[in-house]
Order: C-alpha cells, then structure tokens, then sequence
C-alpha cells in the first residue's frame, strides 16, 4: 500500500490578506501577534513569516526580524524578495557585509530589481567602496530610469570622487524627474565645489523656495552669499537657519566661523559650543586666547589636547601659548613647524618656454574669463583675487597634471621625514588628496594678511607668475612664522623664514605654520596656485556635511520599505 505525502496546510486567502491590510494601514504590534499565531497553525506557509519579518522591523526588532527571514529562507532560498528583506535589517544591525551577500543573492535570483542594486550601492558606499556603488546605482539607474535617488547617491559618489561634472550632471537629472528640497541642496553644493557661486547659490534658493524651513539651505546659502561678499545677507540666512533649529550643528557652526573670520570672537564662542562640530574646542580656544582670556584658555587646552592628536590649529595654539608664556609645549604635532618646510621646484614647470606652464596660465584666464570659475572673497587678501571652488578637481587636463605632480613631491617629501616622532609625520595622509586648491591673483601691492589653514594638514603653493623685486628683496616673498594673524604677544622672539619662490618653485608647510605674502610694488602680475592636504577620515553613510571649508554635502536616501511577496504567488 503505497504511502500518499502529506500537503502542508494553507490558510485561507482571505485571512492572509487580511493580515497584509492590517500591516499595511500600520498596526505593526498586532500584525506581529497574528502573523505568530497564524505560523503555528500554518509553519510552512512562506508569506507568514515575510509578513512577521515586516511587522518585526516596523517595531525596530532587527534581530528578530533577521532570523524569521532566515526561516523563511530556509522554506524558500529562491525568493528574491526575501534576501533583498534579510540585507536591509542586517544593514539595520550595522553587519555590512551580511547585507551585501543578500542584496548580491536578491540581485542574482531577480535581475530587474532596481531597489536591491540601489541599496547594495549604500551598503557599497558605506564601506568606502565607492566604485563597486557607483556600479550598483548605475544598475540601478538601467532598469529603472524614473528612480531618482539612485540619480541622487550617484551624484554624491561622484562627487566624493572629484567627478564634479558628472555629480552635478546626476543631480540635474534627479531633479528632472524629482524636484524636492534635498536634490536642490546637494546640487548647489556640488556647484559650489565646482567654483561657480552664483549657480550655487541658486540651487539654494531653489531648496529653501520648495521648503523654506530648510535649516541646512539657509547655512549653505549663508555661507556661499559670505565668499560673494554679501556678508548682510548672510548673517540674516544664518539667523533664519538658527531660528528654525537653534541647536542646527552645521548653522551654529557656520555663524561661529563668520564672527571668527570677522573678528566677533566674543559672539563666536557661544555658536561653537553649541555646534560641538569638528574642530569646535580648537576655535574656542582661539577666540579665547586672542581675547585675553588666558585663564580660561589654560584650564581647556589640555582637555583638547587630550580630545585630539591631530589638529593643526590646536598646535598653532599650543605652540604659540608654551613660546609667548615660557612654557614647554606639552601637544606632539609638530612642536617645531619650520623644521618642516619644504621649498623646491616642479620641474615641469621652472624649464624654459614650459608648455605646462602656458597651459596652465591659458587655462586660469580662460575659467575665469567664461565664469567657468567665479572669485570669491578673501578678506585677508589686498590687489587680488582669488578663486571658488576645487581647482583640481576641474577636468582641465592642466590642472589635474600640476595635481599630479605636487603629490608626487609630497610624496617625496613624507620619505625624507619619515622617522619624525610627531604628530604631523604619524598620520600624514596615506592618500595625497587635494581637499581644496586655488588660484591667487595679485597686482601692484598685492599682499596676503598672516593666517593659517584650519582645515589643512599640509598647506602651500605653487608659483606660476613672479614680479621682479623693485624696492627690496623681501618683496613678494612668503613669511613663515609660529607667530601670526595679531596673535597676543608678550615679547618678539618668535622664529621666522622666508622664502623667495621663483616660477615654477613649491612651498609647503604643515597646515599649522603662519604664513602671508609680503607686498610687492612692480606692475607685473603675481600668479600661484595653492592648495591644501588633508587626510581623508572615513565618512559615515547617511550624513549631512553643511559646514564652511566642506565643499561638498551627501544626502543618503534609503529604501527602508520591505517587499511584501504578492499573493498570486502562493495561489
């Protein structure tokens, strides 16, 4: 007598869609208790535990959520959804990776699902795997042409990238098919980096008319309408972004860097301490110290000191304070800068009738000229101009070989200083990444005022146009100090060096070093180029960089709504 298989039991399929209305219009709780019950009547019916699964994640259980799509898995391996469901709470649970093996098996079981390759292309980019994500929002972007937040993450990477054309060419299609608040802001941030402040500044606008209660537009728009020299209206976009969210880190941040760089230190401290962004202990402590508030200042340095290794604009303090009050300087960076400047010559450049140095000075007067690249204010600079944006992150062939060859010589030069004990030579960046470059034009009198480069690590330039010296032979020359910028002086001795470049010469420094360009008188123009190198820290996904001196702002949108497989299928 021949044995006949048992079939599984079925539920009905008016009460499992029941159960799928009832999660759909929201009672997560009760759907998790129902889609319970209904499992053990039911333990082999698969659409029971992705509706568990569902209800799970709802409620933030990420764990359980994992491990019922791992039964039903087990019921099932070749359901797409399932996997695409699984990778996106264990990209809840912070495991990366497990998420990536499951968007890879959605992907594989089902081609054609557009949200698997998108949310493979965060899980990618997260980890800083930029081109595998780049690929995947591609993919994305293939079977799906209407999906604008693939556009918009792809826009970001290439952004992160230096690909800025591209970037903002993404964006712009986003928002040809999605015209929302956040598509506007990161194109305006990507226009910004790109030099063209005008461009920028009405994507911001565009951002705040679709939503004017944007507090992160307002701070951009501020910040972009400040390098315009339109300081009244930025301060009033500064307030406007602080009134919709007094506690907005980037808009705090931002107002503090204005009344720092305008010399309202007094009003900066409060902004700061309420920012808590980056280097906000290093910026108080300058609006301390150059107000005569040494105290104060004594009592926070080592608290920073201690909070941070690594910050140029900590060691400017710390050194100048341990040399002005007679004090061992107690903060490793780089306790004597000077030691490290680096005074040499670009070959390419220095040679007679030089093609890259035509190049490269056809190549500024054009950008300029077409508004390719737009100036914006330097209050420190006097008969000049400087440029927006990233220089080296513009396509002109010129600029990216100069880019090439400055981290060439960086390179070179981290070799001979290798063995240094400090700071500075520890973390030097592994990576030679222009975090921002450009060009300064100066006339007759041209002159530079005493600063350094917050933001830096490695900061110099590179000379590609040098009057004669008419009246002396400190004319034109770059001054190099532990001293600077009307720092609080108790006596003179403060080392100092200068350099004389030459066309086609570099000069770099750590980032902490004051530097200014000392007046010239000849009629001739005095071009460079300079730049800055920073190391790159690991970025986290889904977040918002609005602040001054980063050029660039990532939104990260997420498809976090778990497939529900269709009824038809279990029919």
């Amino acid at each position: 007598m021949k044995m006949q298989m048992q079939q599984p039991r079925i539920a009905p399929q008016h009460e499992v869609q029941s159960l799928i209305n009832q999660l759909n219009s929201g009672q997560v709780a009760q759907t998790e208790s129902n889609a319970r019950r209904m499992i053990a009547q039911y333990p082999q019916m698969f659409v029971l535990y992705n509706v568990l699964g569902v209800a799970l994640e709802g409620q933030r259980k990420y764990a359980e959520a994992a491990e019922v799509y791992r039964q039903a898995i087990g019921l099932d391996n070749k359901i797409a959804e399932i996997h695409f469901n699984l990778g996106v709470v264990l990209g809840n649970l912070g495991r990366t990776e497990e998420a990536i093996q499951s968007y890879r098996k959605a992907i594989a079981l089902k081609p054609g699902l557009a949200v698997a390759c998108f949310n493979l292309g965060i899980a990618l980019q997260s980890l800083n795997r930029l081109e595998e994500a780049i690929a995947a929002y591609r993919k994305a972007i293939s079977i799906e042409p209407g999906f604008y937040e693939a556009y918009g993450n792809l826009g970001a990477v290439l952004q992160v990238q230096g690909q800025l054309e591209d970037a903002i060419q993404s964006y712009r299609k986003a928002l040809a098919i999605h015209p929302d608040a956040r598509g506007h802001f990161n194109l305006g941030t990507a226009l910004r980096n790109h030099g063209l402040l005008q461009d920028a500044i009405q994507s911001f606008r565009n951002a705040l008319a679709i939503n004017p209660d944007y507090a992160e537009a307002h701070s951009n728009l501020g910040e972009s309408l400040w390098h315009q020299g339109k300081l009244n209206e930025a301060v009033a976009h500064f307030n406007q972004a602080l009134a919709i969210d007094p506690a907005n880190p980037s808009a705090n941040y931002n107002l503090g860097v204005f009344l720092y760089d305008n010399g309202e230190l007094e009003r900066a401290i409060p902004h700061f301490e309420t920012s808590q962004f980056d280097d906000w202990r290093e910026r108080t402590l300058y609006c301390l110290y150059k107000t005569g508030r040494y105290e104060e200042f004594r009592a926070r340095l080592q608290a920073a000191i201690e909070a941070n290794s690594s910050s140029p604009l900590l060691a400017t303090l710390s050194t100048h304070y341990a040399l002005n009050f007679g004090e061992a300087d107690s903060y490793n960076f780089c306790k004597h800068p000077l030691d490290f400047v680096y005074h040499g010559k670009i070959e390419e450049l220095a040679q007679p009738n030089s093609l890259l140095l035509k190049q490269l000075l056809h190549d500024i007067n054009e950008v300029e000229s077409s508004g390719r690249v737009q100036n914006r204010m330097q209050s420190r600079l006097h008969n000049g101009v400087q440029s927006s944006g990233n220089l080296f992150k513009r396509p002109e062939a010129s600029f990216r070989k100069l880019a090439s060859l400055i981290a060439d010589t960086v390179r070179r030069y981290y070799h001979t200083y290798k063995h240094e004990d400090c700071a500075f030579i520890r973390e030097f960046p592994k990576e030679i990444e222009f975090s921002s470059s450009w060009y300064v034009r100066m006339r007759q009198g041209g002159h530079l005022g005493s600063h350094i480069h917050e933001e830096g690590w490695i900061s110099g330039a590179v000379y590609l146009a040098i009057p004669p010296k008419v009246l002396n032979q400190e004319e034109g020359c770059i001054e190099l100090s532990v001293h600077g910028d009307n720092y609080p002086q108790k006596h003179q001795n403060f080392p100092r060096k200068l350099v004389a470049p030459a066309v086609g010469d570099v000069c770099f420094f750590p980032s902490s070093v004051f530097h200014r360009t000392i007046p010239f008188s000849a009629d001739e123009e005095r071009i460079c180029v300079a730049f800055d190198v920073k190391p790159i820290r690991e970025k986290a996904a889904r977040s918002i960089t609005a602040v001054a001196g980063a050029w660039f702002s990532l939104i990260y949108a997420e498809i976090t709504e778990l497939l529900i497989i269709p009824l038809y299928y279990f029919a």
